[in-house]
């Protein structure tokens, strides 16, 4: 690779990694997905934690996901690590469903109310093919 293709890949993997770390967050915020959940736990008191952990998670995910780590622990582990993955994902599926009206709210402000079918079809189209891509492109199931 030359000089400047190296370049380039930094800068577009510099560049995705803004726009989900922005997104990111921007679902967070605008989704008030913390302060919902201290609500739902009744641990207001813990939002610095909640958002500490949430921080934490993204740059730990993410650099696990750079890296091609195993790590060579027992079986029993599987049963916390699950736990913690299943009150994770409870969790933030609770919040989700508590902003849900976040979507109409979206699309009067940017004027397309009447076509809120179409854009909820999109993103779920959009999420199938991109797991699809992932899945039949980039996952090795040969190995």
């Amino acid at each position: 690779m030359t000089t400047l293709e190296i370049l380039l890949v930094v800068f577009v993997g510099f560049a995705g990694g803004l726009a989900v770390g922005t997104g990111f967050v921007a679902f967070l915020v605008v989704l008030g997905v913390i302060p919902r959940l201290t609500q739902l736990t009744k641990t207001p008191k813990r939002i610095h934690a909640y958002e500490w952990g949430a921080v934490a998670g993204a740059i730990v995910g993410g650099w696990m996901s750079l890296r091609h780590s195993v790590w060579h622990l027992s079986k029993y582990w599987l049963v916390p690590i699950g736990l913690f993955h299943g009150v994770f994902i409870g969790m933030l599926a609770a919040a989700l469903t508590e902003v849900l009206n976040v979507w109409p709210i979206l699309a009067k402000r940017i004027g397309v109310d009447d076509k809120i079918v179409i854009l909820l079809m999109a993103i779920a189209f959009g999420k199938v093919a991109g797991s699809l891509f992932h899945w039949l492109y980039f996952v090795d199931h040969f190995r």
